[in-house]
């Protein structure tokens, strides 16, 4: 599928060139659509979701909580995807569609560039989703995106999506941050507590990444919720109360 992709990235060349004669024009609108913020995009993203509904209305609970515009994006993506039951293959989808910005500066470009006419994104997307056999409920998205002018999103809410899809399987991604990779005894044991506080019947994945800033120690993040237990955390702590007044 991705393959599919590839072959239309000419069609961004040809847009791209189509546009190169009116940089005055894209510069003002560049600017003019800088202003509104992704978070504004809550009332859009529930439209979707409900536009995309199948006509035996089907009542879909989301597994977390996701917040800000990306996070709106992709929950109305995620409950059309289970109404149509193609959870799985709109994940795929968006995976290809990623690797294809990260592949091509061209149609990453295009994607972001906000001064090209919403009917030529549109057109654009549509032709793409074509080529690439995407569903529906993944080519509808993505017209809802280039309409709003939201393609330039596309990663951080295909991140946000496979959160929940993640969670949908009843796996829970955690994040540990440490100055050094954790040995694999270490990482075992981490791993084992989490299982514990996470409980049973979900399956902890755990990524491991590494931040020379925080000192030493290590900062656990998971299902919304952080673990600071940085030294660089605890060094500013204690600078806090070494500042504060004493009293006799």
């Amino acid at each position: 599928m991705a393959g599919c992709i590839r072959s239309a990235l000419p069609l961004m060349n040809r847009i791209a060139r189509s546009h190169s004669s009116f940089a005055p024009q894209r510069a003002a609108v560049h600017r003019a659509l800088q202003s509104p913020a992704l978070a504004s995009s809550s009332e859009s993203s529930r439209n979707y979701a409900t536009a995309a509904a199948p006509p035996k209305e089907q009542k879909v609970k989301l597994p977390i909580a996701l917040y800000g515009g990306a996070g709106n994006y992709a929950s109305a993506l995620y409950i059309a995807s289970k109404k149509a039951n193609v959870l799985d293959k709109v994940e795929s989808e968006l995976l290809d569609l990623v690797q294809a910005l990260e592949k091509s500066p061209t149609f990453s470009q295009f994607t972001k560039d906000l001064s090209v006419p919403a009917d030529t994104r549109v057109k654009a997307i549509n032709d793409i989703a074509d080529q690439a056999k995407f569903s529906q409920v993944t080519k509808t998205f993505l017209v809802v995106l280039a309409e709003n002018g939201r393609l330039r999103s596309i990663d951080t809410i295909a991140k946000k999506f496979a959160e929940l899809t993640m969670a949908d399987k009843g796996i829970v991604k955690a994040t540990v941050t440490t100055v050094m990779p954790l040995p694999p005894s270490e990482e075992k044991e981490l791993k084992e507590t989490l299982q514990q506080i996470i409980g049973q019947g979900k399956q902890v994945t755990l990524e491991q990444k590494i931040d020379a800033s925080i000192l030493g120690g290590l900062v656990v993040e998971f299902s919304q919720k952080v673990f600071d237990m940085s030294i660089k955390t605890r060094a500013k702590q204690m600078e806090r109360a070494l500042m504060e007044p004493v009293q006799f």
